[in-house]
């Protein structure tokens, strides 16, 4: 998904869940939420590593208003929501990460 016009928005220092940059290079795609103070909600980030094809990612439903969101078939994130529509792929940022 395309931010660019919020990434003011988006508060990259308050991530949940991002690996700390001392830690070895992950070799698989790592979700993270992301505070959107625009949105007031959090935004689901999947990270992956520079040079890398971006993952392909899918929504699973659990059940009801539970979803899981999937990077190449791996789950980095579990949201449930108490309305409004369900997650889809094009809701989750895609990040390149350098380390």
């Amino acid at each position: 998904m395309n931010r660019d016009k919020y990434d003011g928005a988006l508060r990259w220092e308050r991530a949940a869940g991002l690996m700390p940059s001392s830690q070895a290079k992950q070799h698989a795609p790592q979700g993270a939420f992301v505070p959107d103070t625009m949105h007031d909600c959090d935004q689901v980030a999947v990270v992956y590593n520079k040079g890398e094809t971006p993952p392909e990612i899918t929504i699973k439903q659990v059940s009801g208003s539970v979803h899981t969101v999937l990077a190449d078939g791996v789950a980095v994130a579990v949201i449930a929501r108490a309305a409004g529509p369900a997650v889809s792929p094009e809701d989750v940022l895609l990040v390149e990460r350098s380390i």
